[in-house]
């Protein structure tokens, strides 16, 4: 049975959407992407109350265009305590679709259906796929082992091929795409858009220091590491001197600590706070402390661009 394009689903011109970034995706990129004929979308916890949030759908909603379509990415579990409250000022206000992260979309996709908005969710295998199916979700973040951040563990072409296979619903790939000729061959494996990151981080409308941005121009594919020191599971991250010196793995004594079941879970915690602190710190200033996530789709990153260039590189 033929699956609907991104096009068809959100209305856009190009089957692109702007992957959601932690810190780095804002209101000004989503626009200039809307701008452009693409989607665009925004971690709601990049916003530090509710009252910003809402500003924010508000302000995107002003601004929607024909061709664009804008929306959000919740994360979905536990670990997210305004989860509820910013599922509700999303649905209250408006979007055009919501994208899932870790946890049980359930509940989100029941509401969001309610109010017209789509929802995508980001998988890794083929289980959570098919229970996400299941739910009534829009389509599949099919996050392959390219991808910047927290990333899969298959290959672009085994993972859409596999969930494509097994699943009713469409395959956006997520990860490794870096230029037109890798939208191509990612579209030929069966997806029908993709949704791209880290190309995006050096944009002149991104929220991130210049530093960061710079970094991304500078460092390449090959200088894109795996890390724990950030959430206790890997994430990529830019090889810089800071990260060199502190290394990629857990401590002795977060290794011994997340063996014993009862304790691991608090382990994951801490770590996780004292990551993002770093993250944040090494994103919105100059610090020698330059922990600076990003994908080896930063290979085709050759200077700072406005979003709507970069947006011409994968649609030229």
């Amino acid at each position: 049975m033929a699956k609907s394009s991104l096009q068809d689903l959100l209305q856009i011109g190009h089957p692109i959407i702007m992957a959601p970034m932690f810190l780095v995706s804002n209101v000004a990129m989503t626009i200039e992407g809307m701008k452009q004929g693409v989607a665009a979308c925004i971690p709601a916890l990049n916003y530090r109350t509710l009252e910003e949030l809402r500003a924010a759908c508000k302000e995107l909603k002003a601004a929607k265009t024909s061709n664009g379509a804008y929306g959000f990415n919740l994360i979905v579990n536990k670990s997210n305590p305004k989860f509820s409250a910013q599922l509700k000022v999303i649905c209250e206000e408006g979007a055009d679709f919501i994208i899932t992260s870790l946890g049980n979309p359930k509940t989100t996709i029941d509401a969001a259906h309610k109010v017209g908005i789509k929802v995508f969710c980001d998988v890794v295998d083929l289980p959570m796929s098919k229970k996400v199916d299941s739910l009534g979700a829009d389509a599949l973040i099919a996050v392959n082992n390219q991808a910047g951040g927290h990333r899969g563990g298959k290959d672009p072409q085994a993972l859409i091929e596999e969930l494509n296979a097994n699943c009713n619903i469409p395959v956006i790939s997520a990860g490794g795409v870096g230029c037109k000729a890798d939208i191509d061959k990612v579209l030929s494996y069966g997806a029908v858009g993709v949704s791209v990151g880290s190309p995006f981080i050096a944009s002149i409308e991104s929220s991130v220091s210049e530093e960061y941005k710079q970094a991304c121009v500078d460092y390449g594919a090959e200088d894109i590491v795996m890390t724990e020191r950030i959430s206790g599971t890997p994430c990529t991250v830019i090889k810089t001197p800071y990260v060199e010196k502190i290394g990629t793995k857990n401590t002795w004594l977060e290794s011994v600590l997340n063996k014993n079941k009862k304790l691991k879970k608090w382990v994951k915690m801490v770590r996780f706070m004292i990551g993002m602190k770093a993250v944040a710190n090494a994103a919105n200033k100059a610090t020698y402390k330059t922990v600076w996530v990003a994908g080896p789709s930063i290979e085709y990153t050759k200077a700072i661009l406005p979003v709507k260039d970069i947006v011409k590189k994968f649609v030229a």
